[in-house]
């Protein structure tokens, strides 16, 4: 049985041209026993490796139980992979490794023996990586020599690239013989240019002078030859050159694939020994990431354990969400919960949401819980989310489930202005090497893969164009792509356009680079980069892990994200304005509710600015769903989403929902379940509970029905759950073409539902942005200027929305302005919208801090605010181009000709104006004023928004028809398409 120990994957970003899932899949078709995935100064690899090869074992053992109970030979295994019958049942085994590139040795790769060497194994990446920038490794040799135990090691003279000091790999070898004794191997691989023999036997004398011994590798960067071309096109894109120019860089041929057995008894004839060393080794290594213990923070408190604190935190809320007294369903729920909770060992995970909410409410930074989080009454008495369980059909199985054994998953939004207040406070708690942001891999799609191959197969930068503008036609109707071609006026036939398109395909999914994730934190009790290697982020002050989410939960690391929502921004403003000027303090929980005026408001459709319901579909649809309590926005969020329109489920609603189609339920369970969405499922969550009511499902084949409709991965295939469903309905009693009906509509939307939960924690912040806008516009939109940029509306049509209400909205004002758009008493016992200079485009918060603290009294002059606030004479300008110097009666010209006139390094104002003792008296200039357009435009080009005039108004008079033009009728002829010719509006031009 043969062992690969240097396998290179696409996680060696730019270098390997196959996926860790294929080598895996590979492996097995290949019969071989064992593959150690060593990508360069990386593990980011390995967890989909690792997941592979519980999938092949786990089919594997599937096929072997049914031939078992059948007495045949079952369907081939793994699914999708042509296996031959000698390695029907091979099963590979996982090795974990990285291959270490140092500075001043030649690569080594390195396998951990046990727990402790994958430990070191982390330290070691994590201390190269967070010692360079983002991308890159810095290792040194001594950081090896002084921590690298635990560790079986096989140096790579061939793949020397840089001097290994005086003595060469043999020096280095010697240094490390002597720190790690019996530890260290010599490797071979061929690089078939017909010297291999020779130089498998120079090396192999070498390593036995030094008292080493060899071992094999194919070291494959693909996992079959086929990937070849690949291969050169993923090093083009690394080296920045054509394919055609590659030289020595390209592969000679298709050989450095993953190799069988014979094959490499083959290659290595003569050094067969080195070969199998190789397995031997293997077998010594008994490292599985499956022995990886996660181990949460225990978040004890003051000699409380962590249940016990759960417990008394859980009731304390539970008396502060139900001052009257909860019902009894909401204290059996609470102790179902913390029940299971407890089973699962899940109480610090719960603790941890907690503190980090805790901690944000103590600076005064809003933030809600959402998501699953929003089923749960332990959430909801903790404060982590504001929207109580009981509102719908929500499930805590949802949430957390014991059959599942997988982590629940709490997301948090926070002021997206202020997370990253959050984010530092978590690594000061806990310490950088605890604590580390989850990864995101960058994959290859659409424009990005037709850039790229494009560029790198030589396409000229027009063609990339035109191949990118109909990336959605390539990609969603594979298999015409001739006909996408001509299209674009391109040559089907063009060799070159056909090679590159069968790459962009092929490179599609690749891995490009890491990136941060959103917020995923994952947080340990011990060391984190014992764990997984810990390397810096882009931004400055974040350090993040290799693993992405999908990697954690394979392995059941627990992650809490901490996100950000502009409108909780927007919401907090507006609180603090409301505080500010009415002395009235408000919080998500304590606005009045169910207030018709703002339902009025929402069914008028007056919605700019409001969180989630500002679209022109949600604008179009809110007149006929007319929301009348707080339960109809959580259907409005979920309503206007893929799946219900593709299960057909808006318009049977609303024709409900408005007395056209009677509302009726197959059984009174039924009804219970789909009763408050009128007998139309819309939420995740009623369909798992029409298969537990209906069908007889628990509540965890609920769940796992609900994931097999998701389009996640690993995550099975419905027809699975088809017969289940069908016949539990059956049992039930319910009609067969009730039951197809009732699942095909399950099937028709789960890939795109909306959870109830998520939709309730949004329709609490829909309610509370639209409760601010009805009953003060002013405010909200000052909070709206003040957050941005987010939502669907630039600040233009915020203004113009605000003005529509009765909101007196004033200019930027030199004198009267301030960074932050404002609110000012009009004068009228109101309060009047004062324009910030955030809103200028180039002008900087430091340098408008400085303009407003050196105001004083007021400036007189444009000169004067030179001298006073010290800004630059191109800041100036831009003042002046945003005409906020008309408070001192300059208009824009005027003001940005005396702008013109500051020049850097010119005499200061005390003498400027004395010269030999003569005084300058220039002449004054004679401006032209600027019309309204020009004022319009330039309005526009300075702050994106005008006070002045919509644009439309300037031109409306030319769309007027003109006096004694004739009606023209655009009514077609019967059968005939309407004649647009006749339709021409020019200027002043009666025709």
């Amino acid at each position: 049985m043969f062992a690969e120990l240097n396998i290179t994957s696409n996680f060696s970003f730019l270098k390997g041209a196959s996926h860790p899932e294929e080598y895996m899949s590979r492996a097995a078709a290949l019969g071989i026993g064992a593959i150690a995935i060593a990508d360069e100064n990386t593990v980011a690899g390995i967890v989909r490796a690792h997941a592979q090869a519980r999938d092949i074992a786990r089919q594997v053992r599937e096929r072997q139980a049914w031939e078992a109970a059948n007495g045949q030979i079952g369907p081939a295994l793994p699914a999708g992979l042509r296996v031959t019958p000698t390695f029907l049942y091979a099963m590979p085994r996982l090795i974990p490794a990285a291959r270490l590139v140092f500075s001043d040795a030649c690569e080594i790769t390195a396998l951990p023996e046990n727990r402790a060497g994958w430990g070191t194994l982390c330290r070691l990446l994590s201390m190269g990586r967070q010692r360079a920038e983002k991308g890159s490794c810095e290792l040194r040799l001594q950081d090896l020599l002084e921590g690298g135990s635990g560790l079986q090691l096989i140096l790579w003279p061939q793949a020397q690239e840089v001097p290994c000091g005086a003595g060469g790999w043999a020096q280095t070898a010697r240094q490390l013989t002597r720190r790690f004794t019996g530890k260290i191997h010599i490797g071979l691989f061929p690089q078939y240019d017909g010297r291999d023999p020779q130089r498998f036997a120079d090396l192999t004398e070498q390593a036995r002078r030094l008292g080493l011994p060899t071992v094999a590798s194919a070291a494959p960067v693909m996992h079959h030859g086929a990937r070849r071309k690949l291969a050169d096109v993923v090093t083009a894109i690394r080296t920045g050159c054509r394919v055609d120019d590659l030289g020595r860089e390209a592969l000679p041929n298709s050989e450095a694939r993953l190799r069988s057995e014979a094959e490499m008894r083959r290659l290595f004839k003569g050094f067969e020994a080195a070969v199998d060393r190789a397995h031997t080794l293997a077998q010594s290594l008994k490292f599985s990431l499956d022995e990886l213990r996660y181990e949460y923070p225990s978040e004890i408190a003051e000699n409380e354990t962590p249940s016990d604190r759960l417990r008394r935190l859980a009731y304390e809320g539970l008396a502060w969400r139900y001052p009257a007294g909860a019902s009894n369903k909401v204290h059996r729920l609470l102790e179902h919960e913390l029940t299971l909770i407890g089973k699962l060992k899940y109480e610090p995970y719960f603790l941890t949401v907690r503190d980090i909410v805790a901690f944000a409410r103590s600076r005064d930074i809003l933030c809600q819980g959402r998501g699953s989080a929003a089923n749960s009454v332990v959430c909801y008495c903790l404060g982590v989310t504001s929207v109580s369980p009981e509102i719908g059909t929500m499930v805590f199985e949802r949430f957390v489930s014991e059959a599942r054994n997988e982590p629940p998953d709490i997301d948090v939004d926070f002021e997206h202005e202020r997370r990253e207040e959050v984010i530092q406070h978590i690594y000061e708690r806990y310490g950088r090497h605890r604590a580390g942001l989850c990864a995101t891999v960058v994959h290859y799609r659409g424009k990005r893969a037709i850039r790229e191959v494009g560029r790198a197969m030589g396409l000229s930068e027009d063609t990339i164009s035109a191949l990118s503008s109909q990336l959605w036609g390539f990609f969603s109707t594979k298999g015409i792509e001739a006909e996408r071609m001509a299209e674009i006026g391109l040559d089907a036939n063009d060799r070159r356009l056909q090679q590159t398109l069968a790459l962009v395909y092929e490179i599609n999914g690749f891995p490009r680079h890491l990136s941060q994730h959103v917020g995923g934190f994952v947080i340990t009790e011990g060391r984190l980069d014992e764990l997984v290697p810990i390397e810096n982020a882009t931004m400055e002050g974040r350090t993040v892990i290799c693993w992405d989410k999908d990697d954690i939960e394979t392995l059941g690391i627990l992650k809490v994200d901490v996100l950000s929502l502009g409108m909780l921004t927007c919401i907090r403003k507006a609180f603090d304005l409301m505080q500010m000027h009415h002395n009235v303090s408000h919080t998500l929980a304590s606005l009045p509710p169910e207030d018709p005026v703002v339902y009025d408001m929402l069914c008028r459709a007056d919605s700019i600015g409001v969180f989630q319901v500002e679209s022109r579909a949600q604008m179009n649809f809110l007149p006929r769903m007319r929301p009348r309590c707080f339960y109809d926005l959580v259907i409005e969020v979920a309503i206007i989403r893929p799946g219900p329109i593709q299960g057909d489920m808006v318009h049977p609603y609303i024709r409900r929902r408005n007395g056209e189609e009677e509302v009726s339920f197959p059984s009174d369970e039924l009804g219970e379940v789909l009763g408050k969405t009128l007998g139309v499922p819309l939420f995740q969550e009623q369909a798992m509970q029409i298969a537990i009511v209906g069908a007889g499902f628990t509540p965890d084949q609920a769940d796992r029905l609900r994931r097999s409709l998701a389009t996640f991965k690993k995550h099975g295939n419905v027809s699975e759950f088809r017969n289940l469903f069908l016949r539990g309905m059956k049992n039930k009693g319910y009609d067969d073409d009730f039951a197809e009906r009732c699942f095909s509509q399950i099937e028709g939307f789960g890939s795109y539902g909306f959870p109830e939960s998520h939709a309730a924690s949004f329709a609490l912040l829909v309610y509370a942005s639209s409760w601010i806008k009805c009953h003060h516009p002013g405010i909200f939109a000052c909070a709206l200027l003040n957050s941005q940029p987010m939502g669907f509306y630039a600040p233009a049509q915020i203004v113009r929305d605000a003005r529509e209400h009765g909101v007196d909205v004033r200019p930027i004002c030199i004198n009267a302005s301030f960074w932050e758009n404002v609110m000012e008493p009009d004068g009228q016992g109101g309060l009047a919208l004062r324009l910030g200079f955030r809103q200028i485009k180039g002008v900087s918060e430091e340098d408008a801090t400085w303009l407003t603290a050196a105001r004083g009294n007021g400036y007189r002059s444009v000169r004067d605010v030179w001298r006073r606030a010290g800004l630059q004479p191109v800041m100036i300008e831009r003042l002046a181009e945003a005409d906020v110097f008309a408070a001192l009666d300059l208009n824009r010209r005027a003001a940005l000709w005396e702008a013109k006139a500051l020049v850097p390094g010119a005499p200061l104002p005390l003498f400027a104006g004395d010269i030999d003792g003569e005084a300058i008296d220039e002449p004054a200039a004679l401006l032209p004023e600027m019309t309204l357009g020009e004022e319009v435009v330039e309005d526009y080009v300075a702050m994106r928004l005008t006070l002045r005039a919509h644009p439309m108004a300037l031109l409306r008079h030319r769309l007027t028809p003109q006096p004694g033009a004739k009606p023209v009728s655009l009514a077609p002829a019967e059968g005939k398409a309407p004649d647009l010719s006749k339709l021409s509006y020019t200027r002043g031009n009666p025709d």
